[in-house]
């Protein structure tokens, strides 16, 4: 299950207010400037700081 295109034009992250890109295998919004990938569960993206993982230093864009 996907995104509406729409909808990840809106969102931001709670953190940093900045953009979120759509990972690889469509799980997560992925916000490189706060390193925290959020969960995409049952269609719904998880936009709490406290959901969200950490990304490790090779999944950080350089």
């Amino acid at each position: 299950m996907s995104l509406d295109p729409k909808l990840l034009e809106i969102l931001v992250c709670p953190v940093t207010k900045g953009p979120l890109v759509m990972s690889a295998d469509k799980s997560e919004l992925i916000s490189h400037s706060a390193r925290l990938a959020y969960p995409i569960r049952d269609g719904i993206p998880v936009m709490l700081a406290d959901e969200a993982r950490e990304l490790k230093a090779e999944e950080v864009r350089g």
